[in-house]
């Protein structure tokens, strides 16, 4: 596979928490350079970041993260704010404890608020797979279809384990038509790319892919 394709397919990651307004900066000039479909940063620098990037690159957020345990009046602020000051795209973690309690019309409600709130924009849903069974990934699959969500995600990769192989594949099978997926989550290598594309994931979160790109000279 091209690296071209695969960057371009790439959210490129920067959520730690000692991220300074350097690091993001870095992290957009990077993305640019190597024309990745994002870049994802924390809330609190996309105002600056809007600014900085000038329509070179959309600018992706998330909501409710890590945890997804914030309530619903809290993550639809937390959108709009982020709508408002720049951001093009949303990663929202859904409430994993009323999944597995299986509230499925609470989650889908606050899904399609949020959704609302993005005002047009792009937003993709983090279920946290690691934490699931395969029935409550099914199940997502069904209330991010229902919902109008954009994609659905595998992880924050702030959990016990990221996005897997088998995941991906259970998600092309059972999401509803045009809905994305986004692998996220312990991408380390270009041939990790490469599966989890050829599996069907339109998106892949990592903050590796371009590290390598630049360190080994592949462009």
């Amino acid at each position: 596979m091209d690296i071209r394709e695969i960057l371009s397919r790439c959210d490129h990651t920067q959520l730690s928490v000692t991220a300074t307004w350097e690091d993001i900066r870095s992290l957009i000039d990077d993305g640019i350079a190597y024309k990745t479909a994002s870049v994802c940063i924390p809330p609190c620098y996309v105002a600056d970041a809007a600014a900085y990037a000038d329509g070179r690159i959309a600018i992706c957020t998330v909501i409710g993260f890590p945890n997804g345990y914030n309530t619903k009046e809290v993550k639809v602020f937390e959108t709009a704010d982020a709508a408002e000051k720049g951001a093009d795209e949303i990663d929202m973690v859904i409430n994993i404890g009323d999944l597995k309690a299986r509230r499925y019309e609470k989650i889908l409600d606050e899904i399609k608020a949020v959704k609302k709130a993005c005002g047009g924009k792009i937003l993709k849903v983090i279920i946290e797979t690691c934490l699931l069974t395969d029935e409550e990934k099914i199940e997502m699959c069904r209330i991010v279809t229902e919902a109008g969500a954009d994609f659905i995600k595998t992880s924050t990769g702030f959990s016990k384990a990221g996005a897997t192989r088998e995941d991906v594949a259970l998600f092309k099978q059972h999401v509803g038509k045009g809905v994305q997926i986004k692998a996220a989550g312990g991408i380390s290598s270009i041939k990790d790319a490469e599966d989890f594309v050829s599996l069907g994931a339109d998106r892949l979160g990592t903050s590796r892919i371009v590290r390598i790109v630049k360190e080994e000279h592949l462009l």
